[in-house]
């Protein structure tokens, strides 16, 4: 705890902290070139000691940063709020977040809002339809940052993203390492460009490993529990269907787990199910999920960072940021019946 009757210093914390005062100031102004161990400790101890950073030269105007969604629907959505929020609070900034569930009047009632109560930076996390939010923030001189973009963002936009393409490759060679030949996909919604990142490196690791991308086995879904049921009955009910489904999201994979269950298809006995995202569902699926981890706090993480260094008026690293992936094995997936024997 902060010792009482003294002002808590960036000293003090990285005493506490047992690193150097510039890599706490890195952390402070968001910058990347700090350990995610390293960074997390020193968040954790300005959060215990109640750091505030003295007023400089150019205050934060409002100590808000707003994050805003389509939807809130999804254990997605709650690991990027608990990443931005982690920062927000740790630099004594509050988050306001909203949904405006791809609405368009539910989008202007949230400008108006925003209008009214000013705010240090927005980070969205919304990406179609979002140009007239682009315009009048850009009026309003609001500083922000995209998660995971559609494709439609304009060029000084700072974005967040993951490395979608090879966490699609790496999904789809684990199961042609596995024996996998027919190998389905649950694709997410193709105006996203994280979907077809995923297609694409489903695709390249099908054409590395000399086979051929059937597109009977590439079924569009929408990133919901029910979206991958609906394209795994459909996959499932072929005369030929595949012993293996890449679900492009941990929701989509639940889903395909559903449609096997109600047709007695074992999993991994008799189809091996990969998702994306690694949400906390995964781990306590039944089987245990083999799934590409995301880095989603870390993203919210940095997006939060990032919108506070530019409402500081300080310069970014780079406008385009993509978190790696790591693909997670656990129960999902096993060896094709005919390779065991």
């Amino acid at each position: 705890m902060a010792a009482t009757g003294r002002r808590v210093t960036i000293a003090t914390i990285a005493e506490a902290a047992g690193v150097s005062v510039p890599t706490v100031s890195r952390v402070l102004n968001g910058r990347t070139d700090v350990s995610p161990e390293t960074r997390d400790r020193i968040e954790h101890l300005l959060r215990e000691h109640d750091y505030r950073p003295r007023n400089s030269r150019q205050p934060l105007r409002a100590g808000l940063v707003d994050l805003v969604f389509h939807d809130l629907d999804s254990p997605w959505a709650v690991e990027l709020i608990r990443g931005v929020e982690e920062v927000t609070h740790a630099a004594g900034v509050g988050t306001v977040v909203s949904a405006v569930h791809r609405r368009t009047a539910s989008t202007r009632q949230w400008l108006q809002n925003l209008r009214s109560r000013q705010s240090d930076g927005v980070v969205l996390v919304i990406s179609d339809g979002a140009g007239p939010v682009y315009t009048e923030l850009h009026r309003l001189n609001v500083p922000m940052v995209i998660i995971d973009p559609a494709g439609g963002a304009a060029a000084d936009v700072p974005t967040i993203g993951a490395t979608n393409w090879s966490g699609g490759r790496s999904a789809t060679e684990h199961l042609i390492s596995l024996g996998h030949r027919r190998i389905g996909l649950v694709e997410g919604p193709r105006n996203l460009l994280c979907s077809r990142a995923r297609l694409d490196g489903y695709r390249a690791a099908l054409e590395s490993a000399g086979l051929r991308v059937d597109r009977r086995l590439i079924e569009p879904g929408d990133f919901s529990h029910e979206g991958g049921f609906a394209a795994a009955q459909r996959l499932l009910d072929r005369d030929d269907p595949p012993t293996a489904i890449f679900a492009s999201s941990d929701q989509m994979a639940l889903g395909v787990y559903e449609a096997a269950r109600l047709k007695g298809i074992r999993v991994p006995d008799d189809l091996s199910v990969v998702g994306f995202d690694d949400l906390p569902e995964a781990r306590w699926s039944s089987p245990p999920l083999t799934t590409v981890r995301q880095p989603l706090a870390d993203m919210g993480g940095l997006a939060a960072r990032t919108v506070l260094r530019l409402s500081r008026g300080e310069p970014i690293e780079t406008p385009r940021v993509e978190l790696a992936t790591e693909l997670v094995v656990r129960e999902s997936t096993a060896l094709l019946a005919e390779s065991r024997r």
